[in-house]
C-alpha cells in the first residue's frame, strides 16, 4: 500500500516549527507495517494546497493531511479538500453541537469562527476528536483516500492511533490485529544491540516478528513488530522472543512499552515506603524534576537541591567541604549522607558532575559521581562521559536515575555502558 504524508502550515515549512507531528505519524505507521512513501510540507496557501492534494490522489493509495483544520483565515484544509474533491462544503450540525457543548462545559461563548471548523466537504467521513474542536474527516480524492487531522499534537495522536491508523489497515487487507513491544535500555548502543540480539526474530513461526531500533540518547528503544488475525495468536508468537531479549539485553533493560525510567523508579519507591531526598550539580535540577511532575511523587520525594557546582551544593545541605576535608573523589558519598540525615528520609541520590574546562575541546566531557546513600551506608557510582555539554547532562541524569533504579531492583549499579569511558 502506498501511502502519502501532507503536513501544512507556513510555520512547519520556514522551519519556525519542528516537524515531530510527521515523526510520530510516520513511526505509527512503520510499526504497523505501512510504510510511508512519501511526505509532503506545504505552506499556507491555496493553490499549493491544491496541487499537493491531486498529485497525492493520484499516486498514493492512502494519504494522511496534517493541520489546516482550525478556525483561522489560513487554517484552509476543509476548503482546498472540497475543491479537489469537486463538492461543495457544508455545516455538519452534529459536530457544531459538540463544539458548542465544548465551550459550554468550560464556560466560555464559543466565538463565531469556529463554525468554520464544521464545515465539511459534502460526503466526508467524520473523524472523531474527543480532546478538542476540530474534528477530522476522511474522503476519496482521486484514486487515494484522504484522512485530514488536526495539527494539535496530542489531538493528532489520538486520531491517528484510534481513527486514521485502524481504518488503513482495513482499506489495506491486510492483517487486522498489530501488537508491538517495546523495551526501553540505557547503556546499550544500537550496534551492541544488534549483535546481541542476533537471531532472536528466527524464534517466531515463519520469522513474523520484525526486529528495529530507535536510538535517541541517552535511551535505545528495541523493538518487537508483528500482525495477525487476533491479539491472542500474536501474543503466543512474540512469547519466545520477548522472552529471549529479556535475557540478552538483561539488566541494561529499564522499562517496557509505555512505561518510563522515572515511572519506574517512583513505582519502585512508593511499592517499598521509601522516601528519597535529590540533590545534583551541573544538571540544573533535571533529575529531580523528571520525578517531580509525576503523580504520586510527593509521596516519596521530600526534597530536592540543585546548584551549579559542587561546593553551593553542599553548603545547601549542610556540609561545610573545606572543613571536613572529604576527598574529591569522596564528596557525592558525603553530600548524600549528609542531604539523607538533614532531610529525614530513607535515601538520597547525589549526581555530581565535574566539567572538563574548555568546552571547544573535541573530547570535552566530564566526570561523574553518583551516589545513593541508605540506612546502612552509602553506594558510589563513578563514571565519565564524552560529549557536549547536553549530552554530558543529559547522560549523567539518566544514570543517576538508572542508577537509583538498579540499587531498588537489587542489581549492580556500576555495570559498564557503551557510552562510558574508564575514569582517568
Amino acid at each position: 500500500m502506498r501511502i502519502e504524508v501532507i503536513c501544512t502550515g507556513d510555520e512547519v515549512l520556514s522551519g519556525a516549527t519542528i516537524n515531530t507531528n510527521f515523526s510520530f505519524i510516520s513511526r505509527q505507521l512503520y510499526d504497523a507495517g505501512l510504510p510511508v512513501h512519501w511526505e509532503t510540507t506545504v505552506g499556507d496557501d491555496r493553490e499549493s494546497l491544491l496541487e499537493a492534494f491531486r498529485l497525492a490522489g493520484a499516486r498514493a493509495d492512502a494519504v494522511i493531511v496534517n493541520g489546516g483544520l482550525g478556525p483561522t483565515v489560513d487554517d484552509l484544509s476543509q476548503e482546498t479538500a472540497a475543491r479537489a474533491a469537486g463538492v461543495d462544503l457544508a455545516l455538519d450540525e452534529a459536530w457544531l453541537a459538540r463544539m458548542e457543548n465544548h465551550f459550554r462545559l468550560r464556560s466560555r461563548v464559543m466565538p463565531p469562527n469556529n463554525r468554520k471548523q464544521a464545515m465539511l466537504p459534502v460526503g466526508a467521513e467524520v473523524l472523531d476528536n474527543p480532546v478538542g474542536t476540530a474534528c477530522g474527516f476522511a474522503i476519496e480524492i482521486g484514486r487515494a483516500r484522504f484522512f485530514f487531522t488536526p495539527g494539535v499534537p496530542r489531538e493528532m495522536r489520538r486520531m491517528i492511533d484510534e481513527q486514521v491508523l485502524p481504518r488503513i489497515l482495513a482499506r489495506s487487507g491486510t492483517a487486522q490485529a498489530v501488537l508491538l513491544k517495546r523495551f526501553h535500555s540505557f547503556g546499550i548502543g544500537e550496534s551492541r544491540a544488534d549483535v546481541l540480539l542476533a537471531g532472536v526474530e528466527a524464534l517466531a513461526p515463519e520469522g513474523s516478528v520484525k526486529l528495529g531500533f530507535r536510538a535517541h540518547y541517552p535511551q535505545l528503544e528495541t523493538k518487537l513488530a508483528l500482525r495477525g488475525s487476533s491479539q491472542a495468536e500474536l501474543r503466543e508468537r512474540l512469547a519466545p522472543v520477548e522472552a529471549a531479549v529479556r535475557e540478552r539485553l538483561g539488566n541494561f533493560i529499564l522499562a517496557e512499552d509505555d512505561q518510563t525510567l522515572e515511572g519506574v523508579v517512583l513505582a519502585a519507591l512508593r511499592d517499598a515506603g521509601l522516601t528519597i531526598m535529590i540533590a545534583e550539580d551541573y544538571t540544573g535540577g533535571r533529575v529531580a524534576t523528571r520525578l517531580a511532575v509525576l503523580t504520586g511523587a510527593s509521596d516519596v520525594l521530600r526534597r530536592s537541591v540543585a546548584a551549579p557546582e559542587v561546593t553551593a551544593l553542599a553548603t545547601a545541605v549542610g556540609l561545610d567541604l573545606a572543613a571536613s576535608g572529604v576527598a574529591v573523589d569522596q564528596q557525592a558519598a558525603a553530600i548524600a549522607t549528609t542531604a539523607r540525615l538533614a532531610a529525614r528520609t530513607d535515601l538520597a541520590l547525589v549526581a555530581l558532575i565535574e566539567p572538563d574546562a574548555g568546552e571547544d575541546r573535541t573530547d570535552f566531557g566530564g566526570h561523574i559521581q553518583i551516589a545513593i546513600a541508605h540506612r546502612d551506608g552509602v553506594i558510589i557510582r563513578r563514571s565519565r562521559l564524552v560529549g557536549g555539554r547536553e549530552w554530558l547532562r543529559l547522560g549523567a541524569a539518566e544514570m543517576a536515575l538508572d542508577s537509583l533504579r538498579r540499587h531498588l531492583w537489587g542489581l549492580p549499579i556500576d555495570e559498564r555502558i557503551d557510552f562510558e569511558k574508564l575514569p582517568g
